[in-house]
């Protein structure tokens, strides 16, 4: 065997890979930490290609020397990588470890440079003439840290691995098994060479390196395969020594290669130590990885349940387990998610999503998914009336279904809602969560790992767990309104308060202006005391009109009257201010019942909040028009848009907004308004992209 062809293959491939990542995408600092380390490793294995084909001892010397000189520069480079790849919140772990971070990108290479002729020494045997190449006090310390960084790097990377959950999992395993594999066999290398500092002339050691660094490229390519290994964000703990299996094996492995030297050494010979040590390191990092692979501890589970004939679960403590993770939940959000990471655990099923009915019962919102992101639920396009009969069929049947064993229409729309990932991953089954007589949602799971059929204890299990959600998704849902509740109850109370004090400062200024006439031949004073004097009044009115307007409940009096006509009233001038450019579509309307006072109110702030929204020649665009028995009032702008968590959480409510100088009571208000005159109101956002406003009113008699 050629081994120098085998180390020019495996510098070729790993190059490879790293032109691969960085012509794949965007380039980010963490791709280009992970080519940046491929690409030295590969320097590294045609410097010990060279080495082999080395014809003198000046040669070897040379090339080793570029060894050691690349291996220096590794340490910074592979811990970055392993502090951000696959980590959402890598930044606050790059701010904790940057004195650390810092010491193994400059001390290496600072040693190089200062004590660059101490990197490998000649040593000359005195009973033979012999020469041996040693490591220098250089080449020692360069190990050592590399030794700690890939102990680090090991330990990060297992990190990363035991905070991810389903499918965020399934994508990095094979890039973290086989940069796992790399460093777990450097660690063996560097110890080796650490405990007999002698470069060995068959350079077995290198060899070792070479083999696992073709491994790890064979992994790391099957990882390139699945969709979003280098986009996934976990967010691992950051008690980074605290229950490390790398630490406790890195540690056991030192040990056991410190003893077996110093037996060997006793006992005077040291034949075939090396295999002997990596047939250790070879079983450490086999069980490691069966120890890191959901489907062998599956199987493991299973044999165990099945031929000792214990129960499938321990109930106590899986619900203890699960009560303790949602008990803490204060939203709908944080309680779907605690729901889906203890499913995913209990289970060992890669995909699982909760879905909640909406208020009106009509659609689906996505609380939480382990592999179904927010903008892929928004493209799955559901028609109504299939949502409606799916959630009459799970009203009616409480129990969990197997819903690719059925073939009616509602279990077509839930296979929609829950695209399949794999092909092999069992069927897929829904949880219906119901408390009373009231569908709450409902929680959708599948890809079990080794694809095993769900048995009647889970099922079981399933009912138990999505009944325990549905009431807790409930009693944070009447929580909120109680919140709700009360906020409106103080804001009433601040208001008629405020509102009186207001009335107040408005009628002082309406005095000052009666007076103005006194200091009126000042053209300068008076102009600029008439301007401030007459906004401030303009604005303090209609903050009065927009609190007293909610301290009492609503009381609309509809009459006929055209929209288009309320529309062009609420315009009126608009059309000449400065820095917005208005666009008006108006197409003919039947006459309909609407409050015309009260509807004015939600037209002006519509219009309001749109100018507010563009920049400078931003364009307000105002159609009307019917669609579907309904008269349709549209304010859409190009201006700053809003983010989907406002739209969802914020928006409507009162006392929420975006703006410095708001009060967040003007949607508040006008969707009272709307809905008092059996109508709705819609919106579509962007952050960036402008935002559009859809007011539908009834044509028929409220």
């Amino acid at each position: 065997m050629n081994i120098s062809l085998l180390a020019f293959a495996s510098a070729i491939f790993s190059s490879a890979l790293a032109f691969v990542i960085f012509r794949n995408k965007k380039n980010s600092a963490i791709r280009l930490s992970f080519c940046a380390g491929m690409i030295l490793l590969a320097v590294e294995a045609v410097a010990d290609g060279l080495s082999w084909d080395g014809t003198s001892v000046q040669n070897i010397i040379f090339w080793q020397t570029a060894r050691l000189v690349t291996l220096s520069l590794m340490p910074g480079v592979w811990l970055y990588f392993s502090l951000c790849y696959g980590r959402g919140n890598h930044r606050e772990f790059l701010r904790r470890w940057k004195p650390a971070l810092a010491s193994f990108f400059v001390i290496p290479p600072l040693l190089v440079a200062l004590l660059f002729p101490s990197l490998i020494v000649l040593v000359k045997k005195s009973d033979a003439d012999t020469v041996t190449m040693n490591l220098g006090f250089t080449g020692f310390f360069v190990t050592l840290i590399f030794l700690l960084s890939a102990v680090l790097v090991l330990m990060n990377l297992e990190r990363t691995y035991r905070a991810a959950v389903g499918t965020m999992r399934w994508r990095i395993k094979f890039m973290i098994v086989g940069l796992g594999v790399l460093f777990a066999v450097r660690t063996f290398t560097a110890s080796q060479l650490l405990l007999a500092p002698v470069i060995d002339p068959q350079f077995q050691m290198q060899l070792v390196d070479i083999s696992a660094l073709l491994v790890a490229c064979v992994l790391i390519l099957r990882s390139l395969f699945r969709e979003g290994h280098f986009d996934s964000d976990v967010y691992p703990s950051h008690a980074v020594l605290q229950s490390s299996l790398t630490i406790f094996l890195a540690g056991i492995y030192l040990l056991v290669i410190g003893i077996l030297w110093k037996v060997v050494t006793w006992f005077g010979g040291g034949a075939q130590f090396e295999l002997k040590a990596f047939v250790v390191l070879a079983a450490i990092v086999f069980f490691t990885v069966i120890a890191l692979s959901e489907r062998a501890r599956f199987y493991i589970s299973r044999f165990i349940s099945r031929h000792f004939q214990r129960p499938l679960y321990d109930y106590r403590t899986v619900w203890r387990k699960f009560t303790e993770a949602t008990a803490s939940c204060a939203n709908q959000t944080e309680l779907a998610l605690a729901a889906i990471k203890s499913t995913t655990d209990i289970f060992q099923a890669l995909s699982v999503s909760i879905w909640l009915v909406d208020e009106k019962k009509e659609s689906l919102l996505l609380a939480g998914s382990n592999f179904l992101s927010e903008a892929k639920a928004a493209e799955l396009a559901l028609p109504k009336s299939a949502v409606s009969e799916m959630l009459q069929h799970l009203k009616n049947h409480r129990e969990p279904v197997d819903i690719d064993a059925a073939i009616e229409p509602w279990a077509k729309t839930l296979r929609e809602c829950h695209p399949e990932k794999f092909h092999a991953g069992a069927n897929r089954i829904c949880v219906p969560m119901i408390v009373g007589d009231e569908l709450i949602g409902f929680m959708l799971l599948g890809d079990r790992v080794g694809g095993a059929e769900f048995s009647w204890q889970d099922f079981d299990l399933l009912k138990c767990i999505g009944d325990q959600v549905a009431a807790g998704l409930l009693n944070t849902r009447l929580s909120q309104k109680i919140l709700q509740a009360k906020e409106l109850e103080a804001f009433q109370t601040m208001s008629a308060f405020f509102v009186h004090d207001l009335k107040n400062t408005a009628n002082t200024l309406n005095l000052m202006l009666q007076n103005l006439p006194v200091h009126f031949d000042d053209p300068a004073f008076r102009a600029d005391a008439l301007r401030g004097i007459g906004k401030t009044v303009t604005h303090i009115n209609r903050l009065i009109g927009r609190l007293g307007s909610i301290r009492n409940e609503l009381q609309i009096k509809p009459v006929e009257a055209d929209l288009n006509a309320l529309v062009n009233k609420s315009l009126e001038g608009w059309e000449d201010l400065a820095g917005m450019k208005l666009v008006k579509e108006f197409q003919p309307l039947p006459k309909i019942l609407v409050d015309a006072e009260q509807f004015l109110k939600v037209a002006t702030n519509l219009i309001f909040n749109a100018r507010e929204a563009v920049t400078r020649d931003g364009e307000v665009q105002i159609k009307t028009f019917q669609q579907d028995g309904w008269a349709v009032l549209a304010v859409s702008d190009n201006g700053c848009g809003m983010s989907r968590e406002f739209l969802e959480r914020s928006l409507f409510k009162a006392f929420q907004t975006t703006k410095k100088t708001g009060l967040g009571i003007g949607m508040f208000q006008s969707k009272m308004i709307v809905e008092a005159h059996r109508g709705r109101i819609e919106v579509e956002s962007e952050p960036g992209q402008g935002t559009t406003f859809r007011v539908l009113l009834p044509l028929t008699k409220i």
